[in-house]
């Protein structure tokens, strides 16, 4: 790279506002979220056992907080994947991460998330793309909004 040259990064700065379609409803299944619970090392019962969730008045297995992400995977594959986006994946490196709830996730929810970027930012040669993908329930009820920053490296990152 040459003195005073940024490498080149381009990231669509006009994402920023866009909202994609909803991605297709996931419907959340109790051997998922044991799957899930297990690979994280989320030992609590309420997320493996059914009569533990119930005692706890929960009507099922709950998802642990990190789940979100297995529902918001739909929506950042759309924006990887919009041509006018301008994102390599080979160049993609997850960032940051954030989810706050309305209520938990519980096997048996049918969920759907509809993301919209919320920035894109330059910084040392590198782009930060920000989305927020909103979950909802099959009642429309808010779930959990999950918050996700995408790390486009330059050409010469």
């Amino acid at each position: 790279m040459a003195l005073g040259r940024l490498p080149d990064v381009s990231v669509n700065p006009e994402l920023v506002g866009r909202t994609f379609p909803p991605a297709q409803p996931y419907l959340v299944g109790r051997e998922k979220v044991r799957e899930f619970s297990r690979a994280v090392f989320a030992t609590n019962p309420i997320h493996l056992d059914p009569e533990a969730a119930r005692a706890a008045g929960y009507a099922d297995v709950v998802a642990p907080p990190t789940f979100a992400v297995v529902v918001q995977e739909a929506t950042l594959a759309q924006l990887l994947a919009e041509p006018d986006a301008g994102i390599d994946f080979s160049r993609v490196v997850h960032g940051e991460q954030a989810f706050a709830y309305d209520r938990p996730i519980v096997a048996g929810d049918e969920l759907t998330a509809t993301l919209t970027v919320t920035s894109v930012k330059t910084l040392g040669g590198n782009a930060m793309v920000t989305a927020r993908s909103a979950v909802v329930d099959a009642t429309g009820a808010d779930v959990v909004t999950a918050t996700s920053t995408l790390v486009v490296r330059g050409a010469d990152a």
